[in-house]
């Protein structure tokens, strides 16, 4: 870089001494105004971080002890005030009420829309449509434990084997081979007997051996046709609905190991309001009875 000032023979301006190409950077000044606005934005910061929140940290920080946090409050319970009316008449009615009721049955499904996307959909699905991995559908007809409103409400109040609610639904199921309750080979042959139910058996003799089994073991929960028992939450076996998997190798892997899904129970995180409302919404989402 040179040490002497230089300037450039077309325009008579200082240059900086950089040069790429043959090209030389002219030595212009910053505009006036544009420096100004700049040391009144610093300026304006500074007084900013005085007066209000600026920093990472609990509770207000500046000296007008304005928070965000605590200027939307009265705001919510403005609109909280505003919907306690309908949100009484909720809490008061059944949902089987509050679905006879035209008005209800509005509110309640606009309401158990928005409750069910925040709290429901990322396990069930968006639209109900649960997943594979233990998340049943809720838009089918299709029932662990009843799809009535009296029984969509247990459900969603008490929840599923969370160990927490004493009226929690579901049992345990045994792990008849982890535990040594049965044989590997009784496994595989009550396994058949269950790919049977739907005709998918592919060896007629294992499965015939694994009727007996199943009478002897699986029969007092899931039925003498594999058609479930609802009063103990025990799938049926005999339709294509399933929850970890249809193929051989997920009901060997839930025979022998046993699956336990788990459901919160909303009705101590939830107003009962919104409990009421989102029986309404998942009954109506095509699989209620």
């Amino acid at each position: 870089m040179p040490t002497k000032v230089e300037k450039d023979s077309v325009t008579g301006r200082e240059t900086t001494g950089h040069e790429w190409d043959g090209l030389k950077e002219l030595n212009t000044p910053l505009p006036k105004w544009w420096l100004y606005v700049f040391y009144a934005c610093i300026a304006f910061g500074l007084v900013w971080v005085v007066i209000y929140p600026a920093f990472p940290v609990s509770g207000a920080t500046g000296l007008s002890g304005w928070t965000a946090r605590g200027a939307i409050g009265p705001e919510l319970e403005a609109e909280r005030a505003k919907q306690e009316p309908m949100l009484a008449r909720m809490r008061a009615a059944t949902p089987a009420e509050i679905a006879a009721d035209p008005a209800l049955r509005s509110y309640a499904l606009a309401g158990g829309r928005i409750a069910f996307a925040n709290n429901c959909a990322a396990c069930h699905g968006s639209g109900g449509q649960g997943a594979v991995g233990g998340f049943p559908s809720l838009a089918d007809d299709d029932w662990l434990y009843g799809g009535g409103f009296e029984a969509i409400h247990g459900t969603i109040a008490h929840g599923v084997r969370n160990g927490v609610d004493a009226d929690a639904r579901g049992i345990a199921m045994p792990r008849f081979l982890a535990d040594g309750l049965l044989t590997a080979a009784q496994v595989g042959d009550v396994t058949e007997h269950v790919l049977g139910l739907t005709g998918r058996a592919t060896d007629p003799a294992a499965a015939e051996r694994g009727a007996a089994v199943f009478a002897e073991n699986c029969v007092s929960c899931h039925g003498e046709k594999g058609e479930g028992n609802r009063d103990m939450g025990a799938p049926r076996l005999n339709d294509q609905v399933w929850l970890y998997g249809g193929d051989k190798a997920n009901i060997l892997r839930s025979v022998g190991y046993a699956r336990a899904g788990v459901m919160p129970n909303w009705s101590t995180r939830l107003d009962p309001a919104i409990v009421n409302m989102l029986t309404v919404y998942v009954h109506a989402l095509g699989g209620g009875e």
